[in-house]
């Protein structure tokens, strides 16, 4: 069962799988370090779950759902 980074809640870890997703969307996720074999933790999810904070490889970024969607993790 794929789970994506959206489906995690605040202090869950996961190791990413695959980013989905095409051109201008994926180089970007992947740019940041959005990549496969990276371990993301999951600090903060907003109320209405948007958007959604995480540390991957030391760094903190900050997703919106429909990019977090892209990113299938286990």
């Amino acid at each position: 069962m794929n789970k994506t980074l959206k489906e995690l809640k605040p202090g869950d870890k996961a190791v990413i799988k695959s980013v989905m997703g095409e051109g201008a969307v994926k180089r970007r996720l992947m740019d940041m370090g959005v990549t496969r074999g990276a371990e993301v933790l999951v600090r903060k999810v907003a109320p209405l779950g948007d958007p959604i904070e995480v540390n991957i490889r030391g760094y903190e970024l900050t997703f919106r759902k429909s990019e977090a969607e892209n990113i299938i993790v286990e």
